[in-house]
């Protein structure tokens, strides 16, 4: 009985924490925003006690053996809880006071700064795992011991006075940038998203998507695509993508005989990308906007045309896949599409229109989800499957709130990185390293940044992964002549790619838990699979027309055209098919064609274009493509793959 009513207790509480998170960032997009300190401390508190309270939810729940093990866990969920919130309220009571000290740090603070960051690294550990912890442990570190390292690592030395103050004090560590994003735009944007997703925008979405792709060859996957760039408008986040439309859309790939480590990898890869397809993009998008000072609106104007490459090659890649597999059309009575059906529930999308003309007519990002979710509460109302009760609203908050405290986590965390960055000077450090290393030249520079951002993002959310490249190595691209804009979506789409790339994938573990498939050879495949995300980043910093910045219409329509087909010039060459298998010539001479299309210069474009006919006109005369027919769902493939092809 008592521990019914325990349960029930916490029960209530997550959900009260979760309203008053949302609501704090809704009252203060329509009202205006606190003071930075007031509304990040707030934030941040708020955050800290549902990880906590939902932890000893968790360990009263779960059957665990009796005894000091389970008593010490617990007394810890507590003192952890206390500490954090006590550190982070200091900051809100005593706001007047610290502001008045222009960043003097006492005694007391520097206490409070400690186990501020001590229940914050436990916080992280327990929602995101320890990669930033470690990373974020490292960093403070090199601030308290970084004068004892040898040759150019090494700073003037800085005490512990001066880091804690770094780091607790003012907005220059974890009460940062990256948290103020998150306190702000971030929470309005993922109540959006978890909005339409509960009230089944998201299966319109997905349902609108297998009816374009379901009588195409690979339809399935191919839905899979098209589902997660649209879904990607809505979630902004690679693992809530998967978990999203991998359930529809990988037993649907499993049925039409793409095997499970190709079916998890394909979703994987198409669930990354979402976190850069417009509108609403992924938290990072958010972050770029005050790191560069630039306008969320210009982030995503640029970004739009680089997303659409991305998923047309990766379409491309999906049926030259399906053309090699042979895999079959799916077609059955329960295939018939109810258009009908989708139209008559496309109401649910009202809030996105509502969205965007917001943002086109100059309002901020945060009123723009404000009115964008009011809009999404009243359609709710048109039918009583969707309507946001008072009990669905406060679900409703609590899987927002989920959604929200990873990225608030990983942003205060990755403000205790960014803080040190800027005390020691190591962001400088580390971009003339790269610059050294590259002998000046770009293209081994821009390797060389792929190569640290994968590395660096590993087992990171894409939001904290872009923070960290960005301080790190956007900078070294700039001074080779990389324009800002470029640089830093370049480095975004590396740290994004962390999500597919082994040992650390994270998109990929999640899709193996839908396919079940072995984890490792998903991300190997995705890797496969995502090989347009790899080539984007280098088709629009060689060609800036992409990006559609100070460019006239006819520049950006032939750069999007050549790139779409450097991209599928490429796919051509992974997969070595097109109409029938290709020889090691014809794959050469396709993988020539896609590195002439990364010119801007139009000579090499025409010289890529004759290369691609003559080596197409090749391979179709090569015979009739093979004949399929279309068994119905659930049989097996005509030519099913082998035990040897990994697919």
């Amino acid at each position: 009985m008592f521990s019914a009513v325990q349960d029930r207790f916490l029960g209530w509480t997550i959900g009260i924490l979760s309203v008053l998170l949302v609501s704090l960032t809704l009252y203060t997009a329509y009202f205006g925003v606190f003071p930075d300190g007031l509304q990040r401390s707030g934030h941040l508190a708020l955050v800290i006690a549902l990880v906590y309270v939902a932890a000893l939810h968790s360990s009263l729940t779960t059957e665990q053996p009796a005894g000091p093990t389970r008593f010490l866990r617990r007394l810890w969920i507590l003192v952890a809880l206390t500490a954090g919130v006590l550190a982070t309220g200091h900051q809100i009571v005593n706001f007047d006071a610290i502001n008045d000290r222009w960043g003097q740090i006492t005694d007391f603070e520097i206490v409070f700064a400690a186990i501020l960051v001590i229940a914050l690294f436990d916080a992280c550990r327990r929602t995101i795992g320890w990669p930033i912890v470690i990373l974020a442990s490292l960093f403070i570190a090199y601030g308290l011991l970084g004068a004892y390292l040898p040759g150019g690592l090494a700073h003037r030395g800085y005490s512990l006075e001066r880091v804690a103050a770094q780091l607790y004090l003012g907005g220059g560590g974890i009460f940062g940038t990256p948290l103020g994003v998150s306190a702000t735009f971030v929470t309005g944007v993922v109540v959006l998203g978890t909005l339409l997703e509960k009230t089944g925008a998201g299966q319109v979405l997905m349902d609108f998507a297998t009816g374009v792709t379901g009588r195409m060859r690979g339809g399935p996957a191919k839905a899979a695509v098209v589902g997660s760039s649209l879904m990607g408008m809505i979630s902004g986040t690679a693992v809530a993508n998967v978990l999203t439309t991998g359930p529809i859309s990988i037993p649907l790939m499993r049925k039409s005989g793409y095997r499970k480590e190709a079916a998890g990898a394909i979703e994987a890869v198409a669930s990354t990308g979402g976190q850069l397809m417009p509108p609403v993009m992924g938290a990072a998008a958010f972050i770029m906007a005050e790191l560069t000072a630039t306008s969320y609106l210009t982030i995503a104007k640029a970004a739009f045309l680089p997303a659409v490459i991305f998923y047309a090659v990766l379409l491309a890649m999906v049926h030259f896949e399906a053309l090699k597999r042979n895999i079959p059309l799916l077609r059955d009575a329960d295939s018939v599409v109810d258009w009908a059906s989708i139209l008559r529930r496309s109401y649910l999308l009202a809030p996105l229109p509502v969205f965007v003309g917001m943002l086109l007519n100059g309002y901020s990002i945060m009123l723009s989800s404000f009115w964008a979710i009011a809009a999404s509460v009243i359609v709710s109302f048109f039918a009583r499957a969707s309507a946001q009760t008072p009990r669905r609203m406060v679900e409703t908050a609590v899987a927002a709130a989920n959604a929200v405290i990873p990225v608030a986590l990983a942003c205060a965390a990755a403000g205790c990185i960014i803080g040190i960055i800027t005390l020691t000077g190591i962001g400088l450090k580390f971009s003339s390293l790269v610059v050294l290393l590259s002998g000046g030249q770009l293209p081994v520079a821009l390797v060389l940044t792929m190569l640290t951002c994968v590395i660096l993002g590993m087992g990171l959310p894409t939001a904290a992964a872009y923070i960290l490249v960005a301080t790190l190595v956007a900078p070294a691209l700039v001074d080779l002549g990389v324009g800002l804009l470029a640089a830093h979506l370049f480095v975004l789409y590396s740290a994004m790619l962390s999500s597919i790339t082994p040992p650390v994938a994270l998109a990929a573990y999640a899709a193996a838990s839908i396919s079940n498939g072995n984890p490792l050879k998903i991300a190997v495949l995705a890797c496969q699979f995502g090989m347009g995300a790899f080539a984007v980043p280098y088709f629009f910093v060689y060609d800036p027309a992409l990006l559609a910045i100070d460019v006239t219409w006819v520049q950006v329509i032939a750069s999007f055209v050549t790139a779409i087909a450097g991209g599928v010039a490429a796919s051509v060459a992974m997969m070595g098919f097109f109409a029938h298998r290709l020889n090691i010539i014809e794959r050469l001479g396709f993988a020539l064609a896609a590195v002439l299309f990364l010119s801007s210069d139009w000579r090499f474009d025409v010289l890529a274009a004759l290369i691609s006919a003559a080596l197409i006109v090749w391979n179709l005369r090569k015979g009739t493509p093979h004949e399929t027919t279309t068994p119905e769902i659930g049989s097996e493939p005509i030519t099913p793959p082998s035990k040897g092809d990994n697919q």
